[in-house]
C-alpha cells in the first residue's frame, strides 16, 4: 500500500463507536484523494493520557534518532510482527500508537500483464480504521516533525486479484484501546483486528502522480479500454518493499 484516500462526507461515514467529536473533526478535515509518501494525512493520536485528538502528520515515519527530518528507509508501512523489534519503530511501538482513517486505499493488481491500480474500500462505504505508529522528530533548533506509519499483516479478507496482505484494520472500540496502549503485543492486536467486507475496482493510472488529487481518482475504469494517461509500463509504485 503506497497510496490512500481520506475524503469523509459527514459523521455518518464512520461506524458506530467512534467518539462523536472525532467523527466530526474528520468529516471537517481536508479531503485528500491521493496521499503518498511524504504527504500529510489526518491521524488520530493521544499523548500523556489525554483524550484522543486529530492532527495532520507526514506519511513515512521518521525515527526521533534520525539526524535529519527524513529517512532513506521505506517507513510508510511496518510489518506487524517485526515492528516491536525494529530499530525504526521500537520507540513508537512502546509509546506512540495511532489510528489512520481511510476512505480506502490503492493497490496494484500484479496479476495483469500490465499491472493496474485498484481501489479497496468497505462494501458499505464506511471509513476504514488502520492501526499505526507515530513519532515526533525534533532538532536542536526546535524544528518539529510528526510522522506516522501504517501497520500491515496478512489479511485473507482482501478480495482477489489483490495479494492478501494489507493494513491492520480495527473496529472503533479496538481503535480506542489501541490508542490507550492497552493493546501492546502483535498477537494482541492481531487477535482483535477486524476487516469488514471489502470490495475493489480498477481506477485510473493517474494515481501515480501525487499532484493529481481529486475525486475522479476513485471512479471505476476498465483497464482494457483506452485511457488518456495511456498504458505505460508499470513504474513500480505499490511494491511491497521491505521496510526494515
Amino acid at each position: 500500500m503506497r497510496r490512500f484516500a481520506q475524503a469523509f462526507v459527514d459523521v455518518d461515514a464512520f461506524a458506530p463507536g467512534l467518539p462523536d467529536y472525532l467523527a466530526l473533526a474528520l468529516a471537517s478535515a481536508v479531503q485528500r484523494y491521493n496521499i503518498g509518501k511524504g504527504c500529510p494525512a489526518a491521524v488520530l493520536f493521544t499523548t500523556d493520557g489525554e483524550d484522543p485528538t486529530i492532527t495532520d502528520m507526514q506519511w513515512g515515519l521518521v525515527p526521533r534518532w534520525s539526524k535529519e527530518p527524513a529517512t532513506p528507509y521505506t517507513t510508510v508501512t511496518a510489518r506487524l510482527g517485526k515492528a516491536p523489534s525494529s530499530r525504526l519503530f521500537t520507540s513508537a511501538w512502546e509509546h506512540r500508537h495511532c489510528i489512520v482513517p481511510m476512505t480506502g486505499y490503492y493497490k496494484w493488481d500484479r496479476e495483469r500483464k500490465l499491472p493496474w491500480p485498484m481501489f479497496v474500500q468497505r462494501q458499505d462505504g464506511l471509513a476504514l480504521l488502520a492501526a499505526g505508529l507515530w513519532e515526533r522528530w525534533q532538532d536542536e533548533a526546535g524544528q518539529v516533525l510528526d510522522s506516522f506509519t501504517v501497520l500491515t499483516d496478512a489479511n485473507p479478507d482482501i478480495p482477489a486479484p489483490l495479494s492478501q496482505d494489507g493494513p491492520v484494520f480495527v473496529s472503533p472500540q479496538v481503535a480506542m484501546d489501541w490508542l490507550s496502549g492497552s493493546i501492546n503485543t502483535p498477537a494482541g492486536l492481531k487477535a482483535r483486528a477486524h476487516t469488514d467486507a471489502l470490495e475493489v475496482h480498477y481506477v485510473s493510472k493517474a494515481v501515480r502522480d501525487l499532484k493529481h488529487d481529486e475525486y475522479t481518482l476513485l471512479e471505476p475504469v476498465s483497464p482494457d479500454e483506452p485511457h488518456p494517461e495511456g498504458t505505460a509500463a508499470w513504474d513500480g509504485d505499490g511494491l511491497d518493499e521491505d521496510e526494515d
